[in-house]
């Protein structure tokens, strides 16, 4: 798990991270906006993308 982490706090994986944030927000609002799974894969996107501009993984923050 350690070499996942490591590459997701490195510009690459805040990279892919944005990319997927913003590909699941422009799929959830645009694509599928009318209905509540939409609705829901749209807010989840906010989740990657914040994570990506700040710079931290989300599970680095889990981890002990």
């Amino acid at each position: 798990m350690s070499g996942f982490i490591g590459f997701m706090d490195k510009p690459g994986g805040r990279l892919t991270r944005i990319a997927a944030g913003v590909a699941l927000m422009i799929w959830g609002f645009a694509f599928a906006g009318g209905t509540p799974v939409g609705l829901a894969v749209g807010i989840v996107g906010i989740v990657p993308l914040a994570m990506g501009l700040w710079g931290r993984c989300l599970p680095e923050l889990f981890r002990r």
